[in-house]
């Protein structure tokens, strides 16, 4: 396997590996195991009765549940092995002669991105899920496999030197920064909403629970400071906190829409027809995606689908901004 190979492959793995995370968090499976990086002090789960019974004696305050055990360690082994792969690309980037200063700089970033995001995967179930630690794992998530496709595209590219660069004006440049921009707060905001258990706090739309701006406690949402008690599992915010969260997500989609339909039509202006054919296409995914949580009540395929939506275009946003 050559070196863009092995990024393509690290690319397409942590988006498995981010879709498993959202498995893993929409399960209600995030103290599937109470410890890490085993599971009840074993390398994958209990199984026969015996073991089980000596996983429930060692956290006797975490009773083990094998549907919540196994999600957990899946997430574990996919990302410890993306984690392999970073440090393969590494060891490759840094001996290929044709590696260019920024690619080994990506590549750097990486190993030391992968170390942060396995401490933060740590404090998830160390602090019992603590959602601004869960929040900043996710984002830590998305963030890797953004940088593995931007350093996919640089080898890709490096390879096809007849490729024409998409030469935006001044006003696209202007349009796809405040895009990265706007998407990574929603996204923030989506991580936020699922993290403090938020996603259903309206069940209906255009309005919510019937009202255009039902009670709604926007300190206590956003209160980053917060305390909590022995663990976070179901969260422990408000009913009027929780809608608070939701509606400045649905708020924050509205914004994001009109950005990225500015930037979609800058780049049908400019003829570039596949980008804007593209990004309109992710959009209107995520768009559908978002509003099915709502009126199916979150259903775990397409609530794990709205996060890969994200991370799609996040990843094709940053593509745009950073691959020229």
């Amino acid at each position: 396997m050559n070196l863009k190979h092995l990024t393509l492959f690290s690319g397409l793995l942590g988006f498995v590996v981010v879709a498993l995370g959202a498995w893993t968090r929409l399960a209600d499976a995030g103290l599937g195991c109470p410890d890490w990086p085993g599971c009840y002090g074993f390398a994958t789960i209990p199984v026969n009765p015996d073991d089980i019974e000596l996983a429930n004696n060692r956290y006797p305050e975490s009773p083990y549940e094998v549907a919540k055990a196994i999600p957990e360690v899946v997430h574990r082994y996919f990302a410890a092995t993306l984690g392999l792969f970073i440090i393969g690309i590494f060891l490759a980037v840094r001996k290929s002669p044709t590696s260019t200063k920024n690619m080994k700089l990506l590549a750097g970033f990486l190993v030391f991105w992968v170390i942060i995001q396995g401490t933060f995967g740590y404090l998830t179930v160390s602090l019992k899920l603590w959602p601004q630690v869960v929040t900043t794992h996710l984002m830590s998530g998305f963030l890797t496999t953004v940088i593995i496709w931007l350093l996919y595209f640089k080898l890709k590219d490096a390879e096809n030197s007849g490729r024409t660069p998409w030469d935006f004006n001044l006003n696209t440049k202007r349009l796809i920064n405040l895009s990265l921009v706007v998407v990574s707060i929603q996204i923030f905001l989506g991580a936020w909403t699922s993290t403090n258990y938020a996603s259903i706090s309206c069940a209906d739309l255009p309005l919510c629970r019937g009202q255009l701006l039902p009670p709604a406690d926007f300190i206590s949402g956003f209160n980053f400071l917060q305390t909590i008690g022995p663990n976070y599992l179901g969260g422990q915010l408000s009913d009027e906190a929780r809608v608070a969260i939701h509606l400045t997500h649905r708020l924050g989609s509205i914004v994001a829409t009109l950005v990225l339909l500015s930037l979609i039509f800058s780049l049908y202006r400019k003829r570039l027809l596949k980008a804007a054919l593209s990004l309109l296409g992710v959009l209107a995914l995520q768009i559908s995606l978002g509003v099915s949580n709502v009126i199916f009540s979150l259903p775990l395929l397409i609530a794990v689908g709205h996060n890969l939506g994200g991370l799609l275009l996040i990843t094709y946003l940053s593509a745009l901004r950073f691959r020229d």
